[in-house]
């Protein structure tokens, strides 16, 4: 087992102090099962009862509803007015190369139909 130091805040130390009395074990021992059960916590999957999965699918929806369709016209007169920026260091020439191929094969299949 390793050995942390921390400081911490007087009023701190004293409500870990009355909890840990009120549990009948030491501070050492009450910061640990704090700390653990903290982290613990994290690695829990909630369910999230089906009515609301439901209701976030109707919000949803009904967002994509209400924003409407523009034109592939409409679109690209959007994208050239854009600002062109630089791209972003993960974007290499290669991977902006095969976005641009992906975007292009899009509009082409968007003007067949």
């Amino acid at each position: 087992m390793s050995q942390l130091t921390l400081k911490l805040p007087e009023t701190l130390r004293h409500q870990l102090e009355t909890l840990a009395q009120g549990e009948g074990v030491s501070l050492s021992q009450y910061i640990l099962f704090a700390l653990t059960r903290q982290t613990t916590l994290s690695y829990f999957v909630q369910s999230v009862p089906e009515k609301d999965v439901a209701q976030q699918r109707s919000n949803f929806a009904n967002l994509l509803n209400s924003l409407g369709q523009a034109s592939f016209a409409e679109i690209e007169k959007i994208m050239q007015e854009r600002e062109v920026v630089e791209p972003e260091l993960g974007l290499t020439p290669e991977v902006v190369k095969r976005l641009q191929e992906r975007i292009a094969n899009q509009k082409m299949q968007s003007n067949r139909t």
